[in-house]
């Protein structure tokens, strides 16, 4: 049995014992069988005791460093602002922590980015980002059937979300990467608008509030993505955050997957269902868990979802970034230069 953690259990949002984010992690361990929720940490002493109370967790600290030392988990989920998550990789690579499961988007600017990267090249410590649509049970059913070529070859990909590159675009460019599987990507052309999600907030979440980019790969396959108002509602109402959604396309068939439903044209019949999302989610983030705790005990089953891949698609959101101040297509893979982010927002204003 794994001993897992949590550091970042004092957002708000949930049921009680606040948590936020965190709630969806602990509540998944009902579903993980090789794996226990052991420890959680936070800063605020009374969010921290309310959400061990909850999930009737009593190793408690407010301190992970503490945390790491004394409790010496196998698994760590990461649930903090971007700014302080190589700081947390850091110390679970000195603490020689196996594993981290961190909360997107790994990183918001250029500069976060490049030290993610060259911590990566030489860590021990295995990474991968909570993007778990792409366990969910619809999505990895349509996933295998595009694998096992029911839709044929792979023609083009459309994908999107309600909200801006930083809070949904990295779930839309994994979906992409989750359906083209083993491609790289090798030029972006992208054009982005609007300064609100480019302002100071202490959750540092920076991006342009609307974007679109294509993405060409190196199998031939082209990519549409679009975020914030510009990405279409996939159903009437509803807050801004219910609306991602991806589209594949091939030569003799096609996939469609929402939050909320599905459909596809396979061997000329057409399909089409609703699920339940926090159904789904809940079991997606179980199964998301349990894969990583395969990549730890076999260094051979390597997480679909690892900070390698994360890193090439937010390297495809600052290409876009690059590409909408010079207004020409950027190629992959993007090398920032430095306040790149503070660039675009100067442009924008």
């Amino acid at each position: 049995m794994m001993k897992c953690a949590i550091i970042g259990v004092s957002g708000g949002g949930g049921r009680g014992g606040g948590g936020g984010r965190a709630r969806g992690r602990a509540e998944a361990y009902r579903h993980v069988s090789r794996g226990s929720l052991a420890a959680v940490s936070s800063r605020q002493r009374d969010k921290l005791d309310a959400f061990g109370s909850a999930f009737d967790v009593s190793a408690r600290y407010t301190d992970y460093r503490e945390m790491f030392k004394r409790e010496k988990p196998d698994l760590v989920h990461v649930n903090t602002p971007p700014s302080v998550r190589l700081e947390i990789f850091e110390a679970a690579e000195s603490a020689g922590i196996p594993a981290v499961l961190v909360e997107k988007p790994l990183a918001i600017q250029g500069e976060d980015f490049l030290a993610m990267q060259a911590f990566a090249r030489s860590a021990r410590v295995k990474i991968a980002v909570n993007h778990q649509l792409h366990f969910h049970p619809r999505r990895s059913l349509l996933q295998r059937k595009v694998r096992d070529g029911a839709i044929g070859n792979l023609r083009f990909i459309e994908a999107s979300a309600g909200m801006n590159l930083a809070y949904q675009g990295t779930h839309a460019l994994q979906a992409v990467s989750a359906f083209n599987t083993g491609a790289t990507p090798v030029d972006v052309f992208g054009q982005v608008s609007g300064l609100e999600g480019l302002a100071e907030t202490p959750r540092r979440h920076y991006a342009p509030d609307h974007c679109t980019g294509v993405i060409n790969y190196d199998n031939g396959v082209s990519a549409l993505l679009r975020c914030g108002a510009v990405a279409p509602r996939v159903i009437a109402g509803g807050s801004v955050n219910v609306h991602k959604r991806i589209a594949v396309y091939g030569d003799k068939g096609f996939v469609h997957w929402t939050m909320h439903g599905w459909e596809s044209r396979t061997d000329n019949k057409y399909e089409s269902g609703e699920h339940v999302y926090a159904e789904e989610d809940i079991r997606g983030q179980a199964a998301m868990t349990e894969a990583m705790i395969d990549w730890i005990e076999d260094d051979r089953a390597v997480h679909p979802l690892n900070i390698d891949s994360a890193l090439s698609d937010f390297s495809v959101i600052l290409g876009i970034y690059e590409s909408a101040l010079r207004r020409a297509v950027v190629t992959l893979p993007f090398a920032p230069a430095r306040d790149l982010v503070g660039k675009l927002r100067g442009a924008l204003s």
